[in-house]
C-alpha cells in the first residue's frame, strides 16, 4: 500500500473540550464545512491513490500487493502492472477481477489453481470471457518455465469449504435442483428498462443461504436462436451428435455468445483463401473486419456463410454453457426455503437482430412456475452484515444493485436488529422505476430504514445520481462513519462504485477535516477492517 505522509488536521475545537477523538474528528470537519476550509467540488485523485485503495493479497515472491485488482482497468493495463511479478501473479492479472465466484473461486484462488495443475478450465471467468482466456492460455504455457519456488503449495491454494465437499448446491460442479415459483415486473409501465422480482423454492433442494450470498443458476438457450444455427447449419435437428439430437446439446450444453477462438479455428480449417485469412485472424485475437465484438455463434455462421461444418466438430469447438450468478435479494429469517433474485432484462440490436442476454431471458420469458432449474449456492466473499447488530449500516446501490440491501434489510427486521439503516437508492424515473417502492416506504414508517436517500438520473434537466445525493447529504454521511457504520456498495464496478468511491474520499476529506491522502487511507483502512464492503460487477 501506498505510504502516506499525514497532513496536519486543522484543530478548531481544543484537545481540551470533553470529547472523544472520533467525536472531535467530526466536529472539526463539522467547522471547516461551515467554513468552506476545504472545497466541496470533485478530487481527482492520482494513480498513486488509486492504488492506495485496491486491496492486498498475499504473494509469493512480491510484495502482496494486487494494483491491478480493479475491475475498471483494460487487460493491457493490468498486464502492465504485474510485470516482473511472479507467474500466478499475472495470472490473477488476467481475470476480470470481480471476485464474483462465477468460477468457483476468487480471482487469486483460480489463478492460483490453475497453476498448481489443479483446475485445468482456463475459461471459467464469465465477465473476463475471451479476453481472460486467451491471456490465460498464453500464461499457461510459461508454466513449465516457472522457478520452483514461485509455485504454490497445494495447501494455500484455496481455503477450505464451508460445506462438506460433493454436497449438491454447494458448487458449480455439484449444482441442486429448485424449483422456480414465478416472477413479477419492478418496472411500471412506460420504463426504459425491464427489471424482474423472481421467486425459488429451494426446500427440495434443502439449500440454505446467508444475505451477502451469491446465487447461481444454469439457464438454456433461446429455442429460436437455436434454430436459426441449425438452419444456418443445414442439417435435420434431430440429428444424433455424440448419442444426443443436436437441438438438445445446442440448448443445454453449449455457449452461443461469444463465438470462441476455437470456432474461429475451424472455419480457417475448412474454408479458403481471404476468409481462411480472416478466420486465421479472428482465431488469434485479430479484428480484420472490425466487427469481432458483435460475433457470436450465429453471426460466424452468417459471416461465414456457405461453409458448412461437421456438426460433430462445430459442436466441439463450442465452449460450455457457463453458470450466472446473482445477488440474493431475500432474507432465509424472513421466509425459510425461499429464495428471490432482481433481474435486468438485457436486450440490445446489432444491426436488424435483436439479441438477448441468456440467464436474464430464460428468467424474463422461457422458465415456467413449477419448472425444475439447476442452480447452487455461492459463499459470499467479504460481503455481508456486521456481526453486531447495532452498527449502523449504509448501503448504496441503484438499480439491480439494491437486490442484496433489499436482503440486509428484511434480515434486520426479522432480528429486530437496533442499528440504524440508510440506503441511497437511484435509477432513471421515479415514476416508473422505483422498485420495491411500497417495502421501502413502509421499512421508512415503521423505522427500520432510519433514512431513504433516492437519485433519478431522468427526471431532471441534468443527470443526478446517488454519488450526487452522497455529496448533498455529505455531512451525515461522515458523522455515521464516524459512528462506526458499515459502508456496502453494489452495482456497476466500472463507473457507479469508481464514483461513489470518488465522492466518498471528498467526503471525508471535507467533513472530517482530512487531506485527500488522509481520505485516501481513511477508505482503505476502512476496506482492511471490513468496514468498506462491495459487489461489484
Amino acid at each position: 500500500m501506498m505510504s502516506v505522509s499525514p497532513q496536519p488536521i486543522v484543530n478548531l475545537v481544543p484537545e481540551t473540550a470533553p470529547f472523544s477523538d472520533e467525536q472531535r474528528a467530526w466536529l472539526n470537519g463539522f467547522f471547516a464545512g461551515l467554513v468552506s476550509l476545504d472545497g466541496a467540488g470533485v478530487t481527482a485523485l492520482s494513480p498513486e491513490q488509486n492504488a492506495a485503495l485496491m486491496p492486498q493479497t498475499p504473494g509469493d515472491g512480491d510484495d502482496g500487493e494486487a494494483p491491478w485488482h480493479d475491475q475498471t482497468l483494460p487487460m493491457a493495463e493490468r498486464m502492465t502492472l504485474a510485470e516482473g511479478r511472479p507467474l500466478r501473479r499475472r495470472m490473477m492479472a488476467a481475470m476480470a477481477q470481480q471476485d464474483c465466484g462465477q468460477c468457483g473461486y476468487n480471482c487469486n484462488d483460480y489463478a492460483d489453481k490453475i497453476f498448481d495443475k489443479s483446475e485445468e478450465r482456463l475459461n471459467l471467468c464469465v465477465p473476463g470471457g475471451k479476453e481472460t482466456a486467451r491471456m490465460l492460455k498464453q500464461l499457461y504455457e510459461e508454466i513449465g518455465n516457472a522457478p520452483a519456488a514461485a509455485k504454490v503449495p497445494a495447501t494455500a491454494a484455496a481455503p477450505a469449504p464451508a460445506k462438506p465437499a460433493g454436497e449438491a448446491g454447494r458448487s458449480r460442479d455439484n449444482p441442486a435442483i429448485a424449483t422456480f415459483v414465478g416472477r413479477y415486473r419492478l418496472n411500471k409501465s412506460g420504463s426504459e428498462k425491464e427489471t424482474f422480482h423472481l421467486d425459488f423454492d429451494l426446500s427440495a433442494a434443502n439449500l440454505d443461504y446467508v444475505v451477502g450470498d451469491a446465487f447461481g443458476l444454469f439457464p438454456t438457450n433461446a429455442p429460436e436462436l437455436v434454430e436459426a444455427i441449425i438452419e444456418a447449419l443445414g442439417v435435420q435437428p434431430d440429428l444424433l451428435v455424440a448419442g444426443r439430437p443436436l437441438r438438445s446439446i445446442l440448448i443445454e450444453d453449449v455457449s452461443l455468445s461469444p463465438a470462441p477462438d476455437s470456432l474461429f479455428q475451424l472455419f480457417s480449417y475448412i474454408t479458403g483463401g481471404e476468409r481462411r485469412q480472416k478466420a486465421k485472424a479472428l482465431a488469434s485475437g485479430d479484428d480484420p473486419d472490425g466487427d469481432a465484438v458483435t460475433l457470436d455463434v450465429l453471426a460466424t455462421l452468417e459471416k461465414f456463410a456457405g461453409v458448412r461444418p461437421d456438426p460433430e466438430a462445430f459442436i466441439e469447438a463450442l465452449e460450455p454453457l457457463q453458470p450466472r450468478l446473482y445477488s440474493i435479494s431475500s432474507s432465509p429469517k424472513v421466509e425459510s426455503g425461499r429464495l428471490s433474485l432482481t433481474v435486468d432484462t438485457v436486450r440490445y440490436r446489432i444491426g436488424q437482430r435483436l439479441r438477448k442476454g441468456v440467464a436474464s431471458n430464460f428468467l424474463a420469458e422461457r422458465v415456467k412456475p413449477g419448472d425444475p432449474v439447476k442452480v447452487y449456492v455461492q459463499k459470499a466473499h467479504a460481503f455481508g452484515l456486521p456481526s453486531d447488530p447495532s452498527v449502523p449500516v449504509i448501503m448504496v446501490g441503484p438499480g439491480t444493485g439494491v437486490a442484496p440491501f433489499r436482503a440486509f434489510l428484511h434480515e434486520r427486521m426479522a432480528t429486530r436488529a437496533t442499528g440504524p439503516n440508510w440506503l441511497f437508492f437511484g435509477h432513471q424515473r421515479r415514476e416508473h422505476d422505483f422498485f420495491y417502492e411500497d417495502e421501502l416506504t413502509a421499512m421508512k414508517a415503521s423505522g427500520v430504514l432510519t433514512r431513504l436517500s433516492l437519485a433519478w438520473s431522468r427526471d431532471g434537466d441534468h443527470k443526478f445520481y446517488v454519488q450526487d445525493r452522497m455529496r448533498e447529504v455529505g455531512r451525515d454521511l461522515w458523522s455515521w462513519l464516524a459512528d462506526g457504520a458499515h459502508f456496502y456498495v453494489c452495482g456497476d464496478a466500472k463507473r457507479m462504485a469508481k464514483d461513489v468511491e470518488r465522492a466518498l474520499v471528498d467526503i471525508v476529506a471535507q467533513y472530517g477535516a482530512r487531506t485527500t491522502d488522509e481520505a485516501v487511507a481513511f477508505l482503505a483502512e476502512l476496506k482492511k477492517n471490513g468496514r468498506y464492503q462491495q459487489d461489484v460487477y
